[in-house]
């Protein structure tokens, strides 16, 4: 059974199309999941809202905590890194993450950056391995798994060869942290024109929920 990994992370709590200033990436990833759905009802998915409820930020007893050996830790260490065992099992059960974010400012809202900071910990997801020229040793490259990051953001061209795209600090800093665990395999859309409105903002609409959907076909058939 396919498992997916749903995370929204918009601060605005509704879906853009049904809700008053509802949020366009929450729209994305929920089409993305009642599609998948449709065609595989029998599919698990967890669902963590961290824009509704964020990860603790990391502080200095984490990683104290984090970099204490595992027969090493007191118990105060196993609490404070509880939070994180339970996000990274998510993904260790998961198939497919599907991630639902806006653009920022040009990068991630807090709440996905403090996920990351819990999912991304040494000894649990990476190691090191100094005798190699790159040290870094993904711990969650035992099978593939699949991200499908679905965004939004106020312009446009921000894709690879915009006129934009050098200011796009969202999506490698999200890709790049998952890569060092072993999650290399992303697939990304967006919804454009979030501040135009109008006709700009609909036909963006149109095209991202269309390829969302041409992109849960090819999942689902690879």
């Amino acid at each position: 059974m396919t498992t997916l990994l749903h995370i929204d992370a918009s601060a605005r709590p509704g879906r853009s199309g049904t809700h008053v200033h509802g949020s366009h990436s929450r729209r994305l990833s929920h089409h993305f999941v009642s599609s998948w759905l449709a065609t595989q009802p029998g599919t698990e998915v967890i669902y963590r809202d961290i824009g509704a409820a964020p990860p603790s930020n990391v502080t200095g007893e984490w990683i104290a905590s984090g970099y204490t050996p595992a027969a090493e830790r007191e118990p105060w260490m196993h609490a404070v890194l509880a939070e994180s065992d339970a996000l990274i099992a998510e993904i260790r059960r998961a198939d497919v993450l599907v991630i639902g974010v806006p653009m920022y400012n040009f990068s991630m809202p807090a709440p996905l950056k403090s996920w990351i900071d819990n999912i991304v910990r040494v000894g649990a997801t990476f190691d090191f391995d100094r005798s190699r020229e790159n040290p870094y040793v993904p711990l969650l490259a035992e099978r593939n798994r699949r991200t499908v990051l679905l965004t939004s953001c106020g312009s446009s061209g921000y894709g690879p060869g915009g006129f934009q795209a050098h200011l796009d600090l969202l999506t490698p800093g999200i890709t790049s942290p998952l890569a060092l665990l072993g999650l290399n395999e992303v697939h990304s859309l967006a919804i454009e024109h979030a501040e135009d409105h109008g006709d700009l903002l609909d036909r963006s609409i149109a095209s991202a929920l269309a390829r969302v959907e041409a992109l849960v076909g090819e999942l689902q058939a690879s």
